[in-house]
């Protein structure tokens, strides 16, 4: 199957631009916060803007859950899709997507400021940070059987194909999520660290995490931590293990996607010896606090 991915920062235009990128390269199938869209019609699926809190929209545009992932691809596999449009936020984002579908690797990557100009750009942003407006590529009826935000208005898409010449491109819904009126809400550092923390001691080579930073973008959480070790555990598979086990648990609970997690070793220290009560740290030879390994997702 032909995947091609559509990708630009939330609020930059993409669903409004979605079915001139569908037509242009002749795809029929386009996923969508949750959604499996042909035509003016919902095959499968449900829209992430229908949710009650942004983290649960989060979840449900990623396809988190099990059974919502089975559906889509299944009415993919129905419906003898060729072709499909994935829309998201970030590379990662589509490519998660297409992960949780089956579909493999994206094979065309088109971005928003490729195809809207600056000034449109920033007129969509001002649009959602203003008045909390989103776009859903699918007639209101479509939506108003299971949706519990506010719905605003119908909106005929039309091209200009010449003088006072126009072509119905069909129509969309624009519509006000709940979680869009219900505020903004934050995730800390602190949560982020209190989640690699609870991932980190699960793993019985770790002993302490020394440093930690996360930083935030619009692709995802960089994060980055600085390890003690107990000796005796091979370093590459306990990187490699604890690298994984991190960026689930981060994503299993926030839904932001785990750019990269950079771990440092900075001290191999010998567990405790039972019963002495007293911590081999000091007779290992190798407590000089000097970096062991550094290794990155």
């Amino acid at each position: 199957m032909y995947v091609c991915a559509l990708v630009g920062a939330s609020g930059t235009g993409k669903s409004h631009r979605s079915l001139w990128v569908a037509k242009e390269h002749n795809i029929d199938f386009v996923i969508d916060d949750g959604l499996l869209i042909k035509g003016n019609s919902v095959l499968a699926g449900k829209s992430a803007k229908a949710e009650k809190t942004k983290v649960a929209a989060i979840r449900t545009a990623v396809l988190t859950e099990d059974a919502h992932a089975f559906e889509i691809k299944s009415a993919l596999k129905e419906n003898n899709a060729e072709k499909v449009l994935i829309l998201g936020t970030s590379d990662a984002m589509v490519q998660r997507i297409a992960n949780r579908l089956g579909l493999g690797d994206i094979d065309e990557t088109i971005y928003i400021q490729d195809i809207s100009s600056p000034y449109e750009i920033q007129q969509a942003l001002n649009t959602r940070r203003m008045e909390g407006k989103h776009v859903v590529p699918v007639p209101t009826m479509e939506l108003k059987k299971d949706f519990s935000g506010v719905m605003l208005d119908p909106l005929n898409i039309l091209r200009r194909r010449g003088a006072g010449s126009y072509e119905n491109m069909g129509e969309k819904s624009v519509i006000r999520p709940t979680y869009s009126y219900l505020g903004r809400f934050t995730i800390s550092d602190y949560t982020i660290y209190q989640l690699a923390e609870h991932a980190a001691k699960k793993n019985e080579a770790v002993s302490r995490i020394t440093r930690f930073r996360a930083d935030k973008a619009e692709d995802g959480i960089r994060i980055e931590m600085d390890i003690v070790l107990y000796y005796g555990y091979p370093l590459p598979q306990v990187f490699s293990r604890l690298r994984k086990e991190i960026a689930e648990e981060i994503e299993k609970y926030t839904s932001l996607n785990s750019v990269a997690v950079i771990l440092t070793a900075k001290n191999i220290v010998m567990k405790k010896t039972q019963g002495t009560g007293t911590a081999a740290a000091a007779q290992n030879p190798f407590n000089s606090g000097v970096t062991v390994i550094r290794e990155a997702k």
